[in-house]
């Protein structure tokens, strides 16, 4: 299973016409464009779950650059979650 990064999407772009682009490479698991919490307008940005690697791989690399809506995707593998480091509030004196 991969989960794919797909960035730099025009607002208007939702699940299914995600999930219809990546269909044409594989199978997909699920799709996801986050939205706004308050206006419910997308960030310009979501994720692709596809089962088969090899396909997933074929897909970034059909439409990674592809002029979707007039605007260019940018399609990734997706990083793992949790690897961002925690902060901590010291301070040196």
């Amino acid at each position: 299973m991969m989960n794919i990064y797909v960035g730099n999407l025009s607002y208007g772009m939702t699940d299914e016409k995600l999930t219809k682009m990546f269909e044409a490479y594989g199978t997909v698991e699920s799709t996801k464009i986050i939205k706004d919490n308050y206006s419910g307008r997308s960030k310009g940005f979501g994720f692709v779950e596809m089962p088969d690697n090899a396909e997933a791989d074929q897909a970034i690399k059909g439409l990674n650059g592809k002029d979707v809506e007039g605007r260019a995707m940018k399609v990734n593998q997706a990083d793992a979650g949790g690897k961002k480091q925690k902060r901590t509030n010291r301070r040196r004196y």
